[in-house]
This record gives C-alpha cells, structure tokens and sequence, in this order.
C-alpha cells in the first residue's frame, strides 16, 4: 500500500512539472546568471538575515525553515519549491531573481529545493544564482509545512501574520504574472 502510496503522490508531482511549459535551453550551455543590483538599504534585520544566507542550501528540515518564517512574522514572505530538474523551475527563477532583488527590503524570499541531488542544485545555483537561500527538502517534508507537495513548481504567499495567503501550482509564464501575484497575496 505504500509503494502504491508514493507511485500516485511522484505521478502527481512530475505531472504538474512540464505540462504547458517550455523549457529553457540546455543548462550545460548556459553562461551564470549576473545577480540584478540589490539594495537593503534601510531594510529590516531578519531580512538582511536571510539575504546574507543568499544562494546557500539550507539544512534543518521542516523545524528548521518554520523557524526562518516565524523569524520573518511581520513581514510578507515569498517560498518558490522548485528542483534543478523540472524544466519550468529553471523557466522562472530569472523572473524570481528579478524580484527579489528588487524588492529585498521589503519581502522575504525563500526557495525550497524539493527532490533533487544536492550536487546537481549546487551546480544549478552557481549557473542560475536566485539571492536569497533555499532549504533542502529531499523528501518533501518541508513542502509540507505549506501544503505544496502536489506540483513542481509551486510558489506559497505568506502575509505578514505568517498565514499562506496563495497557493499557485505550476510555474510563473511571465515576470510580470508574478509579480502581480507578489502585489495581490503579500500585503
């Protein structure tokens, strides 16, 4: 039953990874992403905090990034799940670098780095730097925390109490779409 179990939960994840999106071109080919110009001037200490942690994969688990978000309460807070395999997740980290570089002073961003090898996200990050640090989530227990095991990738909206505002499935086509999003679900 659980062999069962896990077949039907990666059927559902890979599903949603791909379906509609194009993929970038080959990562091997690809030249390392310049990070856009980033300000924390004037800028709250916990974000500094998490930006200081920029491009790092993070340990501890669910405990550990429940603790990074109660650390951010007051503020609002973007987490993108994405892996370093799922085509659509290497399509928009360009639109969430952009974003929270621009608005760093502001918004907490968070990536949760979902089933994938850590050497092969390692490598990723170098070639594709985001600014701000994700936690290692082999196992989808930190997806958990906010209820985003079901699609690759997933972006979660917290308000500044701390509560899940949006959940979006599947990945951003346009900078644009997401930053809207970021305007709507992070007040």
């Amino acid at each position: 039953m659980r062999a069962l179990a896990a077949l039907l939960t990666s059927t559902t994840i890979l599903a949603g990874c791909g379906a509609g999106e194009q993929a970038p071109p080959s990562p091997g080919a690809a030249k390392p992403a310049a990070a856009p110009e980033r300000s924390l001037d004037g800028a709250p200490s916990a974000l500094k905090r998490l930006y200081a942690q920029e491009d790092r994969l993070l340990e501890g688990g669910p405990d550990a990034f429940r603790a990074r978000l109660r650390e951010l309460r007051g503020h609002p807070v973007v987490v993108n799940k994405w892996a370093s395999w799922c085509p659509p997740c290497r399509a928009e980290f360009p639109f969430f670098r952009s974003q929270a570089a621009r608005r760093a002073s502001k918004v907490a961003f968070i990536g949760v780095n979902s089933m994938d090898a850590k050497p092969d996200a390692e490598a990723f990050l170098r070639r594709q730097p985001v600014g701000y640090p994700s936690y290692l989530d082999p196992d989808l227990e930190v997806a958990q925390v906010f209820r985003g095991v079901a699609a690759f990738p997933t972006t979660a909206f917290y308000d500044r109490a701390g509560k899940v505002s949006y959940l979006k499935q599947g990945g951003y086509a346009t900078e644009e779409k997401l930053a809207e999003d970021i305007e709507r679900y992070t007040r």
